[in-house]
């Protein structure tokens, strides 16, 4: 009798135990946050891709203030090409997954950096970050080009065409905003033949193409 009389209270327990272990399951789930793809696609970012092949964009910077299109004259950069000038043709390189490129003139060979004082300069080597741009898309469909290494300042250029100083720039600009145009000029890898029809190449018999072919068929007798 007393061991049936403390038997519901025990179940009781037991239930109560395991509706309590539900429970703090429960609220770990709900603590536990998802993951964060942003965060991931930061981190990833921020490195260069050493294995993949370079992938090479043509086009000219057309730039929004001074109406001309940017271009590289070795160590001098500003905005003042006209529309298909060999100064103006630029060669985009990618960095990463990214939008992460490095603009190189195809005449010069100099690569667009900005030094720490927010100029625009011209190197011949364009490894480091600070020869790295992020092309942003705007909502008015410009593109802002930011710098990698100093974050928040923006390649920019004045209504002449000059180069703008890089710590005084935001996204909301008009100097800062680019559009993408296509180079007017031969292509820089030319093919010349593509309009030609393809064309069979007839080789001279030679003995072992002889020995090759299919035997005669023999007649019936």
């Amino acid at each position: 009798m007393g061991a049936s009389a403390m038997h519901p209270p025990a179940l009781q327990h037991v239930y109560l135990c395991l509706q309590f272990l539900l429970l703090c399951l429960q609220a770990q789930g709900e603590n536990q946050s998802s993951p964060n793809f942003n965060q991931h696609v930061r981190e990833h970012a921020r490195n260069s891709d050493q294995l993949s092949r370079r992938h090479i964009r043509v086009y000219q910077l057309y730039s929004r203030t001074s109406g001309k299109h940017v271009q590289i004259l070795g160590k001098r950069i500003n905005a003042t090409a006209e529309d298909g000038s060999k100064y103006a043709k630029l060669l985009v390189e990618t960095d990463t997954f990214d939008s992460r490129v490095r603009i190189r003139g195809a005449e010069t060979g100099h690569y667009i950096c900005m030094n720490r004082r927010g100029k625009l300069v011209g190197k011949l080597v364009g490894k480091g970050k600070d020869c790295i741009f992020t092309e942003i898309l705007l909502e008015n469909n410009y593109t802002a080009l930011r710098n990698t290494k100093y974050d928040g300042w923006y390649m920019a250029f004045t209504r002449k065409g000059q180069p703008r100083k890089a710590t005084k720039t935001r996204q909301n600009q008009r100097e800062v905003h680019f559009m993408k145009r296509l180079f007017k000029g031969e292509p820089l890898f030319p093919n010349r033949n593509r309009q030609r029809h393809f064309e069979f190449i007839n080789y001279p018999v030679t003995k072992r193409t002889r020995r090759t072919r299919l035997p005669k068929r023999r007649h019936r007798t």
